[in-house]
């Protein structure tokens, strides 16, 4: 199976044992779960919530520790709650403003998750020990589900 095919799977098993879920944790732990166990190169999957203004907190993840707090203006995750764009990194040493929660971490994307009205309501981080592990193909996928997950989610302004 070639990675489409296999985000193409994942995703469907994602929705499909989601479907209906309502409670906020039971899903992205549920989420990131599913990710963490599809994918070899997935080191560390989770999500950094928006629960106060500018501000990020771990949560549901998978892996070893994660930073517990970050505040839009650091880090990777803060680029990507700030600039509500994906951040794709071969390299996260070659980042100044990398918070190297890992030592082992080489790569790393972080995808948005908007609400309804446009704001970020939380980020799906993915490191992986291997460089440049992660290119368009996961971009696109990690992207259609933080989508589908702010659909879900509808107009939360914040997941406490």
């Amino acid at each position: 199976m070639n990675k489409s095919e296999q985000y193409q799977e994942t995703l469907r098993r994602i929705q499909a044992v989601c479907a209906g879920e309502t409670d906020l944790i039971a899903l992205l732990s549920t989420i990131c779960c599913e990710l963490h166990q599809s994918f070899d190169y997935y080191h560390w999957t989770g999500f950094y919530r928006t629960v106060a203004p500018q501000q990020l907190k771990v949560g549901p993840y998978q892996g070893g520790h994660g930073c517990l707090d970050i505040h839009f203006d650091r880090g990777i995750c803060g680029a990507a709650a700030k600039q509500a764009e994906t951040q794709l990194v071969e390299d996260v040493h070659a980042r100044a403003d990398h918070i190297a929660c890992a030592s082992t971490t080489n790569s790393e994307i972080v995808v948005p998750v908007t609400n309804q009205n446009g704001q970020v309501i939380a980020v799906l981080d993915v490191d992986s020990d291997d460089p440049a592990a992660f290119d368009e193909i996961d971009q696109q996928y990690l992207e259609q589900l933080c989508q589908w997950i702010g659909e879900l989610l509808g107009t939360r302004e914040y997941l406490i």
